[in-house]
């Protein structure tokens, strides 16, 4: 199969890490399937830009934390493009506050999105993939999923289940020669960090080898890289991308 008929997926790919991983897909020559939960608008205007640079893609909206809405996705998704070769699980949301604070319903909510997901699209995509004997697994998780966080416990947790989850699948479908990764990272800018403030963005910064933070296309970058042939042999990693974090 040329790379120009490879499909992938990318869940919450309106903005941020997601857009720029899709769209780095995009540039390599694959048909990207777009999706949103809530806001038809962000994903219209990302598709439409991904148009304007002539990579070929559908938007599909769709609540990946329920899994009814996953099935219609990726039916959708196979009714214009076709069978999914590559799916990125992106789709995330944070909370910062102490945990005695919270309630069931907001730990409930983060799960569901951030760690039910991936379970949801895994699940429905495996089929095709596994007839196939081919298809790649990405998942975009975090280094608090690694060193936990404090004041973002659930977040963290969600995370280190996904680093369970990567590892645990590339094990049962190593033998399916479909390969299954995370990407763990570190602090990367984009709007999930915006409401730091000054200092706090400072002392991060500080404990940055690299004295920055992260670029969305750094993470775009990688996923491109784990999804291509050249990487056919890594799989079952938790790979960090975090500027050298001290």
């Amino acid at each position: 199969m040329s790379l120009s008929q490879k499909n992938v997926l990318v869940t919450g790919s309106s903005r941020g890490i997601g857009k720029a991983i899709a769209f780095a897909f995009g540039q390599a020559g694959y048909r990207v399937i777009l999706n949103a939960s809530k806001s038809m608008e962000e994903l219209e205007a990302a598709y439409q830009e991904f148009k304007q640079a002539g990579i070929s893609c559908h938007p599909i909206l769709a609540d990946v934390s329920r899994y009814e809405e996953c099935i219609r996705l990726f039916q959708e998704a196979e009714a214009v493009f076709g069978e999914i070769d590559v799916l990125v699980n992106n789709a995330g949301i944070s909370h910062i506050g102490l945990f005695s604070d919270m309630i069931p319903m907001q730990w409930q909510h983060i799960i569901e999105v951030n760690l039910y997901s991936v379970f949801h699209c895994t699940h429905i995509a495996l089929p095709s993939m596994v007839r196939k004997h081919q298809g790649t697994i990405l998942n975009i998780s975090s280094m608090w999923g690694e060193v936990g966080a404090s004041c973002e416990a659930v977040y963290a947790a969600s995370k280190g289940g996904i680093n369970s989850f990567t590892k645990s699948m590339a094990k049962e479908l190593g033998p399916s020669q479909i390969r299954v990764n995370a990407i763990s990272c570190g602090v990367i800018d984009t709007a999930m960090n915006a409401s730091l403030s000054p200092e706090e963005k400072q002392a991060l910064q500080d404990n940055i080898s690299l004295m920055r933070f992260g670029k969305a296309t750094d993470v775009a970058n990688l996923a491109v890289f784990l999804a291509d042939p050249k990487a056919n042999y890594i799989t079952g990693q938790i790979i960090t991308i975090d500027g050298g974090m001290i």
